[in-house]
């Protein structure tokens, strides 16, 4: 008889992701879902398990995400994200005092930017800059490789990065727009010495992800599951704040184009 449970993979880079996924998985056996889930410690293991099929579902972050759909010819599932994940943006932030009013004055000055796997605080940066029409060769990077595998889910990066814009290590630095207004809220941004030079253009984060082979009933029991979750039930209010989210929302791909972009352009597939 064929095991009907769906066996999910996310990667553990905090320990709230345990009760996250234990109270999803509750939610999902209240809605006669049987639904379980195994952890990772980095995420090219875990697409690696999706592709080999150890798993039936992938929660992915926009790197892993974008690789998947590469390796698998486009044809790859895409099943839902959160609201939160949608038009998601970086910031380049600035010393007051390094005299850096425009984009082409991080010429010659020295950049700070997060881990090489992180979207929002290097990859897509990066990019966009280039874009913009700053030359590269001519900034000074200081790159923070923290809790590389994990894609920057944890932040550190971002912190490492801030740090050095603090102590003077660096004129510039580029972080996640989350990491920026946590830590404001959190009192841990000094508004005497940084602000805000640059806001990146949107683009798009996590994402879960199946293979085009994987069984069309174990993917309409997910999706059921998954969108019956609604902010206003404060059972499933606490799961979905601990994910930080309101809302589930339909797949779109468009929002993953500057990525697959960049990619290209930094050889990073």
């Amino acid at each position: 008889m064929a095991d009907e449970t769906i066996l999910l993979g996310a990667v553990a880079y905090d320990a709230k992701v345990v009760p996250i996924w234990e109270g999803i998985r509750e939610h999902f056996k209240k809605q006669q879902v049987p639904m379980d889930f195994c952890l990772f410690s980095n995420y090219e293991r875990q697409v690696e398990s999706l592709l080999a099929g150890h798993i039936d579902i992938a929660w992915n972050t926009p790197l892993a995400h974008v690789r998947v759909k590469r390796r698998t010819q486009g044809k790859s599932l895409s099943l839902g994200m959160r609201d939160s994940d949608r038009d998601f943006k970086a910031r380049i932030i600035v010393r007051k005092e390094a005299g850096i009013k425009t984009l082409n004055d991080l010429h010659g000055k020295t950049l700070a930017v997060g881990s090489r796997d992180s979207t929002q605080a290097r990859i897509l940066p990066l990019h966009f800059l280039q874009e913009q029409g700053v030359n590269l060769a001519q900034v000074k990077l200081t790159a923070f490789d923290t809790d590389v595998g994990k894609h920057g889910d944890t932040g550190t990066s971002e912190i490492d990065v801030l740090k050095a814009l603090h102590e003077g290590r660096a004129q510039a630095g580029t972080v996640g727009d989350l990491i920026w207004v946590l830590e404001q809220a959190a009192g841990r941004i000094d508004t005497a010495k940084l602000e805000v030079l640059w806001t990146t253009p949107g683009f798009d984060h996590c994402m879960f992800d199946a293979l085009p082979g994987a069984e069309a009933s174990k993917l309409e029991a997910f999706k059921r599951g998954l969108f019956a979750m609604k902010w206003e039930n404060p059972e499933h209010r606490r799961i979905l704040e601990l994910e930080g989210l309101k809302e589930w929302l339909p797949p779109r791909e468009e929002g993953y184009q500057s990525l697959a972009k960049a990619l290209d352009e930094q050889g990073g597939w």
